[in-house]
């Protein structure tokens, strides 16, 4: 048996100059963290006293004995590029819902990626993991996403992260002093709306109005600079940091009408009344969680203007996906690295 555990993330700015339709032509930056909750990949091989060949229990359970059978995007995809032959069964358990904003899939698709491979006796770099993850959804699936979630769930941390032109990723630890740090995470509030969303069909939008909006996608990633200065420079105070998401947030609400509704709008300007200094919807847009900015002695009044909301305690994580447990059989293991 082998367990594998994948952070979700949080991206506070840069959104948007992620896609490689951006970064090809202009380069790209975004800044973020990964939390302190988690998606569980658990593999074994299937004895071979069964009907079904392989089983997948997530939010749904399919029995099936072939590997084009299967309906779950990520797991077809990546058994078919892995050439899976033997029987397997998959389970996923994660700490907060799907398709909410926090990277999700890709965190699962990473997850995955590195569960089989240590089924297999290889242990994968973050690098390669990562890269695996972007092109299994991007290039086989061919889901609208972009390529900063699948780099966060491989590395974990704060980081920025930087795309470059040539395709190439680079992956910049943000160093800051521990009291800075813990002010940043004691100032995120994150709220669970209840409404769910198809990312890839969001972001089909935003890509479609990538170029129109060149504009303010330059203007975001100019943000990243600012957000890392705020948090490096010990003269300045990480409030300020507040006060740039709400900027960000006016801006994002230009690149397609579907990332906010009247629903959003108003738990954003509900959060603002009762004392958030700014905040963001997570991920593609439309639904999910809304993370608040907002200083920890105003916390309760907020929570308090969005008791319908369910908020969740996070912290800033630091592990990328882990193998935890590492049980295999032991004719399974070829003991190999990438």
């Amino acid at each position: 048996m082998i367990i594998s555990r994948t952070p979700f993330r949080v991206s506070l700015f840069g959104g948007g100059s992620d896609y490689p339709s951006w970064y090809r032509q202009h380069g790209g930056t975004v800044l973020g963290m990964t939390i302190n909750k988690y998606c569980y990949i658990t593999i074994r091989p299937l004895p071979p006293f069964f009907e079904h060949r392989y089983r997948l229990v997530y939010s749904r359970i399919e029995l099936v004995k072939e590997i084009g059978e299967i309906d779950h995007p990520s797991v077809r995809a990546v058994l078919s590029d892995m050439n899976i032959t033997e029987g397997l069964e998959i389970h996923h358990d994660g700490d907060l819902p799907a398709r909410s904003g926090l990277g999700s899939s890709s965190s699962f698709t990473v997850g995955l990626l590195n569960a089989l491979h240590a089924l297999e006796g290889r242990m994968m770099s973050k690098k390669r993991l990562a890269d695996d993850a972007i092109r299994i959804e991007q290039d086989v699936i061919r889901e609208n996403v972009g390529s900063q979630d699948q780099v966060w769930a491989a590395y974990g941390g704060l980081n920025r992260v930087n795309f470059l032109t040539d395709g190439s990723i680079g992956v910049v630890p943000l160093i800051t002093d521990d009291r800075k740090r813990r002010r940043l995470q004691e100032s995120m509030l994150l709220l669970f709306t209840g409404l769910s969303r198809n990312a890839s069909t969001i972001a089909g939008d935003k890509i479609a109005n990538l170029e129109k909006k060149a504009q303010q996608i330059r203007t975001m990633m100019q943000m990243v600079d600012e957000a890392q200065a705020i948090l490096q420079d010990p003269r300045r105070s990480v409030e300020e940091i507040g006060a740039l998401l709400h900027e960000s947030w006016l801006l994002k609400r230009e690149l397609a009408a579907s990332i906010t509704s009247s629903t959003i709008d108003d738990i954003y300007e509900a959060g603002r009344k009762a004392g958030a200094t700014g905040g963001k919807l997570l991920g593609a847009g439309g639904g999910g969680f809304m993370l608040f900015f907002v200083e920890p002695e105003k916390r309760p009044a907020v929570i308090e203007a969005l008791k319908h909301l369910i908020p969740v305690p996070v912290e800033i994580g630091r592990d990328g996906s882990r193998i935890i447990v590492y049980e295999p059989d032991e004719h399974q293991v070829h003991g190999r690295a990438s």
